[in-house]
């Protein structure tokens, strides 16, 4: 029995501390009080299209996908939705909290504490009742100390430039991760601009293979040509049908691609632009492409992220050496209680209060830890050698990646005027057979060859198009440089 009434009470005071903290602290969480929000883009893809080409702000807020679906909108779906981008703005804030850590370093910590418990000591002690003693009590006691380093040898400093790098390569992160979303939806809606271009292309194929088939078949039943011209033109018609059938599964693929993009059910209905709406190809990145090279080595946001990482492993060493430096502080305490005095054993208590305070200056000296800082320090210096390394092979990538995307970006602009330039001369073609054909001059085979040739022509100027607006924004994107700006480039 004895002691019951103590842990009752102590239960009580632990439930009342909790309270108290969470009475206590959320107010504090509320506020931002060492300024670290103002890093954190309000949205996901802020940092990227936080204001459209009107200048108007645009909120990830979206209805129903437009008709037809522009690519600029499914940008914007794309870049507020994906989950991809969402965690990288998730770890924007994770290193932001970070650095509103490493500041408050520089602060003061105050700390208090009150305890109320109800004290109930029962001593029998046989043969003795005068040394016995039932002594029952509420004693309170409160208490607040104060801690705050004066002086480490720079160890706040070098955590908070380390936390200010990695807060600087999170948001260079984040804008990687943006460019890169933004290079895939732009290449996929292409390619959903490309499947519904060459469906269309397949249907007009598909028709004249149809009417081809028409002209020998009336030609045969007139007796004027042979059999196999009728199966001739049938095959043809049906390899288009096939070839039509099977441009539509593209299709339905391709915008269901789109769709997830945009975190949309793939089943979502959509409709893009035609192909060829807007286009007018030109010379863009005019620069050299030994100028663009090193614009990317410089702006790319993943050769950013690299630097600030290599300079949080610069400042997380000086702060693991700092570590094992004296740090000065200065302390506080004052304390209060009521509990009760007696003279002895079994002697009756009488009520009291009492206090204490103190404050000063204290040194802490780290003499020995086991070698551990050495080590630490060694893997610290390690690090740093990684992040130059990592910098290094990034910087090497991008220089590759604009190479690469710089020369299928000249070849994809000259073949944009090659195509249309087959096109032309495959249509005319095609009207020279048919006229020569519905003549009787002409036979099948030149027919359907002028007829297979312009097929393959409208598939090559559709995949020319597609191929040319795709290498832009990845040039653009390997340089570093991708907005809302490039969906328009080189279009009316």
């Amino acid at each position: 029995m004895s002691g019951s009434p103590s842990r009752m009470r102590g239960r009580s005071q632990y439930t009342l501390y909790l309270s108290l903290l969470v009475f206590v602290s959320q107010p504090v969480l509320a506020f931002d009080v060492l300024r670290t929000e103002g890093a954190i883009p309000p949205t996901a893809a802020a940092s990227l299209v936080a204001t459209g080409l009107d200048g108007n702000i645009r909120p990830c807020q979206f209805g129903a996908p437009g008709v037809p679906l522009r690519l600029e909108e499914a940008v914007d779906r794309s870049l507020c939705e994906n989950p991809k981008t969402r965690e990288a703005w998730a770890n924007v804030k994770v290193q932001a909290a970070n650095v509103g850590v490493a500041r408050a370093a520089y602060l003061p910590t105050v700390t208090a504490n009150w305890q109320d418990v109800r004290d109930d000591s029962v001593t029998d002690i046989t043969g003795h009742p005068a040394l016995s003693s039932a002594d029952r009590a509420s004693i309170h006691t409160a208490s607040v100390s104060l801690n705050w380093v004066l002086y480490d040898f720079g160890g706040r400093e070098a955590a908070l430039r380390n936390a200010d790098q990695l807060l600087a390569a999170a948001r260079a992160n984040q804008d990687a991760t943006l460019r890169s979303a933004f290079s895939t939806v732009a290449t996929d809606y292409y390619a959903a601009q490309a499947a519904a271009g060459k469906l269309a292309a397949a249907q007009e194929t598909e028709q004249t293979a149809h009417d081809s088939f028409v002209a020998a078949s009336a030609r045969v039943a007139h007796g004027v040509a042979a059999i196999t011209d009728q199966l001739e033109a049938q095959t043809s018609y049906a390899q288009a049908t096939f070839a039509r059938a099977k441009a539509d599964g593209d299709l339905k693929t391709a915008l269901g691609t789109l769709a997830s993009d945009m975190d949309l059910n793939p089943s979502e209905p959509i409709a893009v632009p035609p192909v060829n709406d807007g286009v007018a190809p030109d010379l863009d990145f005019s620069e050299s492409v030994t100028e663009l090279i090193q614009q990317a080595e410089q702006q790319h946001p993943s050769v950013a992220a690299a630097r600030a990482q290599l300079e949080a492993a610069v400042a997380k060493e000086q702060q693991t050496r700092a570590q094992g430096w004296p740090t000065l502080n200065f302390v506080a305490k004052y304390s209060q209680n009521n509990q009760p005095a007696s003279l002895g054993l079994g002697e009756p208590q009488f009520p009291a209060t009492g206090h204490d305070w103190y404050f000063g200056v204290q040194v802490q000296i780290p003499l020995f830890e086991g070698f551990g800082r050495t080590y630490q320090a060694r893997q610290a210096h390690a690090q740093v050698e990684v992040q130059q390394y990592t910098l290094d092979e990034a910087t090497q990538q991008v220089g590759l990646d604009v190479w690469k995307t710089y020369q299928s970006l000249q070849t994809d602009l000259q073949n944009t005027g090659n195509t249309a330039a087959l096109l032309n001369i495959a249509q005319r073609s095609f009207d020279a057979a048919k006229h020569r054909y519905t003549a009787g001059v002409g036979n099948i085979l030149e027919l359907l060859h002028a007829q297979s040739q312009l097929a393959d022509a409208h598939q090559q100027r559709i995949q020319a198009l597609t191929d040319w607006r795709a290498a832009r924004l990845q040039l653009a994107a390997k340089l570093g440089r991708l907005d809302l700006q490039d969906l328009h480039l080189g279009e009316r």
